[in-house]
C-alpha cells in the first residue's frame, strides 16, 4: 500500500549520549531519559521572532494527498430521485386509464403461455439442473420463450433498437451486460436466444416465474451455503468451458442496479473462466425515466405501473465486438474485468467508479443508523484493497461514525462534534487533526474520509511504541500509574488551556474506577480510540514545527536559549546535564 504522505512523520530517536533506563511500574521499558526532541513548551511571546504569532496559521503542517484517494466523479450511483411533474402525472393517469387494463390482460395471457411452454420443456427432464437441456427441449425454450418474451415487451410499449451482431456460442460463451439499472434489462435474454443466468435459489420456488426460470437452467446461488460464491464461480467456469454442451450465459457483472451514471466495479465471476466474452450495452433514451430501479427511488410496483402507462418506452441494446482475453488477462481476472469495463465505459461515454454491492449494504446500514443512506458509500472496492479492510470492520466503523455524527445534520462530522466525541475543547492541535481527516477541505468529515483517516492516520500511529511513550509522558512521578492530576497537567499544557476540566475523559480511561490509570487501562483505551494516537503525534509535529520556526529566526547559541527560555521538564525531557545532548540529536532528527 502506498503511504499517505500527509502521515509520514519523523520518528523520535533516543539520544546517543545516554543508555535508556528501565521503566517502572506498568509500562514496558522505553528509555525515559534520552528523547532528543520531546515536548518543549513553545517560546514565550517575548522570545518569539517578529511576525510569529501564537495563534496557529490556517495551515501549519503540509497536507499532500494521494490522487488515488480522491472522491469518485459520481458520488452515489445507487439513487434515482426522479419525480414526475404535474403534467407528467396527469398524462400518465389519462394514458393509464386506457392502456393499463389492456396491457395487464395481455401480459397475463403471455405469462401463462410462457409458463406452459417452460413446463413442457422441463417435464420429466433427465438430470434436472445437472445436465443441459438438449434436442427439442432446448429448441422449445429458444424459440417459444424467446418469441413470447419479445411479444410481452411489445405489448408493454417497448421499442427495442438493436446494434451490432450477437456472437455465437463458439465465439463467446458469456455475455456481460451493463449498466444494469432495471428488471427490464431482461430483454437481452430474448435477443440472445434465452441464455442461462445467475439467480437466487429462492426464485425457483416462486409460482409461475419459478418454472419459467428453471427452463433457462440458471446457475443457482444459495444464501444458506457458506461456499456459495466459490461454488457459483466453479459452476460458471464448468459451463463456459464445456465446449458448447451448455447454452451461453448472461451475466450482469456489476451485481446490482445503478442509475446508469457510471459503471461500478465488475465482479470477477464472468472473467475467471478465461473465455471470450461479448460486452452488451443498455441505454434507455427516454424523456421520462420510468425504468430505473435503484436502492433509493421508485419501488418495483411503481415502476411497472408507470411504464405500462406510457405510450412507448425506448430501449437500445448494443452488442460490442467479442473481447478475447490475452494471456495476461487470463492469469489476472481483475485486469480482464477492468479492461472490459473500460471498453464499455468508453462506448457509453461514462466514468467508472469503485463502488460495489458492499457499498449498498453499508448504505442500508447507514439508513438503519438514522444517517442519510448515501453516507455509507465509501467505494468499497478501492478502500478494501488499498487499506486491507474487511466489510465487517468498515461496518463497525460506521457505528462509531454514526455515534459522532448523530448530533449533526447531513451525516457529516463538524469540528464541534469531533471535539465533543474526544471530550476535548477546540484547540490548535485538534484543528490540525481535524484537517488531516478532512481530505477535501470542506470543513466536515464524511464517512469515507473517516475510514481513510482511521486507517492511514490513526491506526499506524497507534503502535505499542507510541502508547508506551504517551503513558510515560503522563506518568510524571514514574510510579507506573497516572493520576487525574498528572493527566490534567499534560493535557492542559499540550492544549494551552490551564483551566480545562478533563475529569470526564479521565473517568472514561479509568475503567476500574480506582482514581489511577494503569498501563493496561491506558493501552486498552488507546486501542479502542485510535483518534487519540493521531492527536498525540499531531501535537508532536506542531512542537517540532514551532521549534523549527523559532530556531530559524534565532541566531543566538543554543546555550543562551536554554538560559532565557523556560522549558517543560519531566522525565522525557530531563533537566540539568541531560539536556546537553539535545542539540546534536535535534540536528540528527
Amino acid at each position: 500500500m502506498e503511504p499517505d504522505t500527509a502521515t509520514v512523520r519523523p520518528r523520535l530517536r533516543p539520544s546517543s549520549g545516554r543508555q535508556p533506563s528501565p521503566a517502572r511500574g506498568g509500562a514496558p521499558a522505553m528509555g525515559r531519559a534520552g528523547w532528543s526532541l520531546w515536548p518543549r513548551a513553545p517560546p514565550p511571546a517575548h522570545a518569539q521572532p517578529p511576525g510569529m504569532a501564537v495563534a496557529m496559521a490556517p495551515r501549519v503542517l503540509p497536507l499532500p494527498r494521494q490522487q488515488s484517494f480522491t472522491p469518485p466523479l459520481v458520488l452515489n450511483p445507487f439513487v434515482h430521485p426522479g419525480s414526475l411533474s404535474t403534467g407528467d402525472k396527469l398524462r400518465t393517469v389519462l394514458q393509464g386509464v386506457i392502456l393499463l387494463p389492456l396491457r395487464l390482460v395481455s401480459i397475463t395471457f403471455l405469462l401463462l403461455l410462457a409458463w406452459l411452454s417452460a413446463s413442457i420443456a422441463t417435464f420429466c427432464q433427465p438430470g434436472r439442473g445437472v445436465q443441459p437441456l438438449k434436442g427439442w427441449r432446448r429448441r422449445m425454450v429458444q424459440i417459444t420463450l424467446s418469441g413470447v418474451t419479445r411479444m410481452a415487451y411489445f405489448v408493454m410499449g417497448f421499442q427495442v433498437k438493436v446494434k451490432g451482431k450477437v456472437a455465437s456460442l463458439s465465439e463467446a460463451p458469456i455475455f456481460v451486460a451493463a449498466p444494469h439499472s432495471s428488471f427490464f434489462d431482461g430483454i437481452i435474454c430474448a435477443l440472445t436466444g434465452m441464455p442461462s443466468i445467475v439467480s437466487r435459489a429462492e426464485n425457483l420456488s416462486t409460482p409461475v416465474f419459478g418454472t419459467i426460470l428453471r427452463s433457462l437452467q440458471p446457475v443457482v446461488v444459495s444464501r444458506q451455503d457458506h461456499d456459495s460464491r466459490k461454488n457459483t464461480v466453479a459452476e460458471i467456469t464448468r459451463r463456459a468451458q464445456s465446449r458448447g454442451q451448455w447454452p451461453q450465459m448472461l451475466i450482469f457483472p456489476e451485481g446490482t442496479c445503478t442509475n446508469r451514471s457510471c459503471l461500478i466495479t465488475f465482479k470477477q465471476g464472468a472473467f475467471i473462466p478465461q473465455v471470450p466474452v461479448q460486452p452488451v450495452l443498455l441505454r434507455y433514451p427516454n424523456r421520462l425515466d420510468t425504468v430505473t430501479w435503484t436502492w433509493q427511488g421508485y419501488s418495483f410496483k411503481e415502476l411497472c405501473l408507470m411504464t405500462m402507462c406510457q405510450i412507448f418506452t425506448r430501449i437500445e441494446v448494443e452488442f460490442l465486438p467479442v473481447h478475447v482475453p490475452t494471456e495476461e488477462e487470463k492469469s489476472d481476472p481483475i485486469l480482464f474485468a477492468n479492461r472490459v469495463r473500460q471498453t464499455m465505459a468508453n462506448a457509453l461515454n461514462l466514468p467508472v467508479t469503485d463502488h460495489t454491492f458492499e457499498d449498498c449494504r453499508l448504505m442500508i446500514s447507514a439508513g438503519q443508523l438514522t444517517l442519510p443512506m448515501e453516507a455509507g458509500l465509501v467505494e468499497f472496492t478501492k478502500i478494501s484493497k488499498k487499506l486491507n479492510l474487511k466489510w465487517n470492520h468498515v461496518r463497525e466503523q460506521l457505528d462509531t461514525f454514526a455515534a459522532i455524527a448523530s448530533a449533526s445534520k447531513g451525516g457529516r462530522i463538524g469540528i464541534e462534534e469531533f471535539a465533543e466525541y474526544l471530550k476535548l475543547p477546540i484547540s490548535d492541535v485538534l484543528k490540525e487533526l481535524f484537517l488531516l481527516f478532512d481530505r477535501n477541505g470542506d470543513g466536515t468529515i464524511d464517512f469515507r474520509e473517516y475510514v481513510i483517516g482511521l486507517s492511514i492516520l490513526c491506526n499506524p500511529a497507534n503502535t505499542e511504541e507510541t502508547i508506551q511513550m504517551a503513558f510515560q509522558l503522563f506518568d510524571l512521578d514514574e510510579d507506573g500509574t497516572i493520576t487525574e492530576g498528572e493527566f490534567a497537567c499534560i493535557i492542559q499544557s499540550a492544549l494551552r488551556l490551564p483551566d480545562l476540566d478533563v475529569s470526564a475523559l479521565f473517568k472514561e480511561i479509568d475503567a476500574d474506577e480506582t482514581g489511577k490509570v494503569s498501563y493496561e487501562e491506558f493501552k486498552n483505551f488507546a486501542l479502542k480510540h485510535p483518534e487519540y494516537a493521531s492527536l498525540f503525534t499531531t501535537y508532536i509535529d506542531l512542537q517540532r514545527h514551532q521549534l523549527g520556526m523559532f530556531e530559524e529566526h534565532n541566531t543566538e547559541p543554543q546555550a543562551l536559549i536554554s538560559e532565557t527560555t523556560p522549558l517543560a521538564r519531566n522525565k522525557v525531557c530531563p533537566e540539568g546535564g541531560e539536556d546537553s545532548s539535545t542539540t546534536s540529536d535535534k540536528k540528527e532528527d
